[in-house]
């Protein structure tokens, strides 16, 4: 078996007899890279010289990289993408790019090259976030901008956020990241206090989005359904938790797609608090879909 792959990877300069991959034209190898994701192409840029050579092409890196990629590149510092190749260009565009003073964030899947979206806690309006008897600004390693909002308790809670952003054409999913409890770490194990958790079981929370052309889309969710959750094994306090508000359809990257997004509970018949704020985030949603079910890493 091993000596029949080898016979393969050889071409007419090697020892083998007959002809092998490394005989393949690279230009015939390039098409064929462009049905292939990024990952696939990398893995087979090691065979043999024609398939390193393809795996560079910028025509190929070209068909993934999104239409309006330029747009992201604006966020960059130009030195640090002059002269640099279309497969380069990817893997800049593949690692987070920060934007708004480092509130947002804008990224390629790795595996796709369509583009995602953060939006930090501070990257939002939030109410008497400034009052620290009610909000009060953690460190952690947990988060990806490594600072969430934990909501000691409050009356009016609501939270608002808009982002105005040259989007390529896509299905989009648009989320909230939350925390009931604060959490800590002690003697290197993760440990969660619920000392200020109250109130998220009496009413939902509402959750909003509206887009620029007119999309509208809202739920609600009671954050502390304690009974329900310990009936299915499935306890919200301490967990992280992605609460899905809708999704948005975006058709082309111009005009600019401006999307508005909210989560409140402004009934002030009863105080509430523990909760942690992370981000929201913006993913293409059958992309969102085929990670949940670990179909992509």
């Amino acid at each position: 078996m091993g000596a029949s792959l080898s016979n393969l990877t050889e071409g007419s300069n090697g020892t083998a007899m007959g002809p092998g991959l490394g005989d393949i034209p690279e230009s015939c190898v390039a098409c064929v890279f462009t049905y292939l994701t990024p990952p696939e192409i990398c893995n087979l840029a090691r065979l043999n010289r024609a398939f390193r050579g393809a795996a560079s092409s910028d025509s190929v890196w070209e068909m993934k990289l999104p239409s309006n990629y330029q747009d992201l590149l604006d966020l960059v510092p130009p030195e640090r993408y002059q002269n640099l190749s279309k497969k380069d260009i990817f893997a800049l565009l593949s690692r987070p790019v920060p934007f708004d003073d480092g509130n947002k964030e804008v990224w390629l899947d790795r595996v796709t090259g369509r583009v995602c979206m953060a939006i930090s806690a501070k990257g939002m309006a939030i109410t008497g976030i400034d009052d620290r008897r009610y909000w009060n600004w953690v460190s952690t390693e947990e988060s990806r901008f490594h600072t969430v909002a934990y909501l000691q308790q409050i009356w009016w809670f609501e939270v608002d956020g808009v982002v105005k952003f040259p989007l390529p054409a896509d299905i989009y999913t648009l989320s909230f990241r939350l925390h009931l409890g604060r959490f800590s770490k002690r003697l290197g194990r993760r440990v969660s206090s619920f000392e200020h958790t109250h109130g998220w079981d009496i009413k939902p929370v509402t959750f909003e989005l509206s887009t620029c052309d007119g999309q509208l889309a809202s739920c609600e969710h009671y954050l502390d359904d304690t009974e329900q959750d310990y009936d299915n094994g499935n306890h919200k306090r301490g967990c992280w938790i992605d609460y899905k508000v809708g999704e948005f359809i975006v058709n082309d990257s111009e005009p600019v797609t401006e999307v508005r997004f909210s989560v409140k509970q402004i009934d002030c018949t009863h105080s509430k608090g523990g909760l942690c704020v992370d981000s929201v985030f913006i993913i293409p949603t059958d992309l969102k879909e085929r990670k949940r079910k670990g179909m992509l890493k």
